[in-house]
């Protein structure tokens, strides 16, 4: 019995210590899916185990019924029952051999089947990284989308269906799970948020081995650590009419009240004057940041800058066809203006279903964490602003990728030769792509040396999935938003004629809210373009 449970013993630890194959799963929804097609095999592995239980258990409970029968009978004339020699020889048999089979069943090892499997699968798993930085694209959600705790946890997030069978609810374990992720990055703010509904669900009677008094020790010190000194105080004295002993709040509580009446006299001191110069000066040391901040969640929201009617009478709906292109002048392709400065278009029904597939399956298999390579140390590091994966391919890997590198070309009428390989990239749990530039800017003059071809003139952006909820493409110093669609493709110039940078293009991705997103990119260089965009003569041409 000892050997079989130093034998499970082990497996689990070395189950619970075993490196995973780590790959970021979270910053890609396309390899998510994977872990979902492994865990299935793990249910089903484990229903296996249970039914391999239940049998044992059968052959068990039948050999106990039928001994309890027996004896039953036996006991009530001993002496009668053993005078009848089979009954003798039966005895002799059971208690020596029959018992010990008894005993080898009990003993036997079920799981042997499903831990093996479940050690093999282990190396495949997310890792705390994963789990962290789910919980963190929650609490980045909530913020770009101002939804409240109740909302998520109840998943009636915009763009769900209620009636679809894949809704899921936050238990008060995930609840308080996702505060502690935010307390131990010193995230205050939502650690209050989150143990605060993790209380709320707590008191409306869900059952949960999360303790009240747990959940207010967190609130007590997240609300303090916020300066709000009389609601830790609060939840301080509600903790010690839970658990009157708590050893911490029994110093906490001491604590606030010193430090309540000490503020309250530092108040009557302090004078107006002083405290409105502290507010400019924080107001001051946060410009920098926030506005830009504020204008790419407001597009994100789709509360942003609008366009006025006399610059939307400019915008138009026509068929092109390639500037005389003779494949587009026989089957011109729909061409939408999405905004005018600067001129964003987009190509409706652009790419095919069959197109959009292929790619993602000559891509999916090498999607890669986005990486940037560290000033200091030189060093390819996360780019933790941009919660994706993104794979390359070349023109010559597949007839598809060359149709689309062609289709770009005529529609254009830019030379794609010079042109980067075609990226392709799925974004993960609330993916996202804070706002930058795709070109060169003067303090970044050796950007794309390596590559001999110049700045990067234009961008052409493939949508290959829709997205419920979130997920636009934002350009925060315009006010555009563009809301991503299946099968088409918007493009935009990055550079002016005269080779000068158009700063008004600095875009980014929403995070994506509900659903998958799926986009792959063409960026345009400068190289081979000399008689296809002539140089202006002027900054700004």
């Amino acid at each position: 019995m000892m050997g079989v449970r130093s034998v499970c013993c082990f497996l689990l630890i070395s189950l619970l210590k075993s490196s995973s194959a780590h790959s970021d799963f979270f910053t890609s929804i396309g390899h998510m899916t994977d872990l979902l097609f492994t865990e299935k095999d793990l249910v089903t592995s484990l229903k296996d185990y249970i039914k391999a239980e239940e049998s044992k258990l059968e052959q068990v409970k039948q050999w106990a019924e039928k001994l309890d029968a027996l004896t039953a009978t036996a006991v009530q004339d001993p002496e009668g029952f053993l005078g009848h020699p089979v009954n003798a020889f039966k005895l002799m048999k059971r208690l020596n051999t029959e018992w010990g089979e008894v005993e080898d069943l009990v003993l036997k090892d079920m799981s042997d089947g499903f831990i093996s499997n479940l050690t093999i699968q282990r190396q495949y798993f997310p890792n705390d990284e994963d789990q962290n930085g789910a919980a963190k694209a929650l609490l980045r959600l909530q913020d770009t989308y101002k939804l409240d705790t109740q909302t998520i946890s109840s998943g009636d997030l915009p763009g769900v269906n209620t009636g679809l069978p894949y809704k899921s609810t936050l238990t008060v374990e995930d609840c308080f799970e996702l505060g502690k992720i935010a307390y131990s990055d010193a995230d205050y703010y939502h650690t209050e948020l989150w143990m605060a509904q993790a209380l709320k669900q707590l008191d409306e009677g869900e059952e949960s081995s999360v303790e009240i008094a747990t959940a207010l020790d967190y609130l007590s010190y997240s609300v303090y650590q916020q300066g709000e000194l009389e609601r830790a105080l609060e939840y301080t004295k509600r903790l010690l009419t839970v658990e009157p002993e708590h050893q911490r709040a029994l110093g906490n509580l001491k604590y606030f009240d010193y430090q309540l009446a000490k503020q309250k006299k530092a108040e009557k001191e302090q004078s107006t004057k002083e405290e409105s110069k502290k507010e400019q000066e924080t107001s001051d040391g946060k410009k920098e940041y926030l506005p830009e901040k504020r204008k790419y969640e407001k597009l994100c929201r789709g509360e942003g800058l609008k366009m006025t009617p006399r610059r939307q009478k400019h915008l138009f709906c026509r068929y092109f066809n390639g500037n005389r292109h003779p494949f587009y002048t026989i089957g011109p392709v729909k061409q939408e203006d999405e905004w005018d400065r600067p001129r964003i278009i987009r190509y409706h029904e652009i790419i095919t279903e069959q197109e959009i597939e292929k790619i993602k399956e000559l891509s999916k298999p090498r999607l890669r964490r986005a990486t940037i390579s560290n000033p200091i140390t030189g060093v390819l590091e996360t780019a933790h602003y941009r919660i994706s994966k993104s794979a390359w391919l070349a023109a010559y890997e597949h007839p598809v990728v060359d149709r689309i590198n062609q289709r770009i070309e005529d529609i254009t009428g830019l030379n794609v030769k010079t042109a980067e390989e075609l990226q392709v990239a799925n974004y993960g749990v609330g993916g996202q792509y804070e706002p930058h530039f795709d070109f060169g800017r003067k303090d970044e003059p050796d950007a794309f040396k390596e590559l001999g071809t110049g700045n990067r003139i234009a961008t052409w952006l493939f949508y290959m999935s829709d997205v419920a909820a979130g997920g636009a493409t934002v350009f925060p110093e315009v006010g555009a938003a563009v809301k991503p669609l299946k099968g088409t493709a918007v493009f935009w110039y990055n550079l002016f004629p005269s080779g000068e940078g158009d700063y008004s293009t600095r875009h980014a991705a929403c995070p994506v809210l509900v659903g998958n997103k799926w986009v792959s990119n063409k960026w345009i260089h400068e190289r081979g373009q000399e008689f296809r965009r002539p140089c202006g003569l002027k900054e700004t041409d």
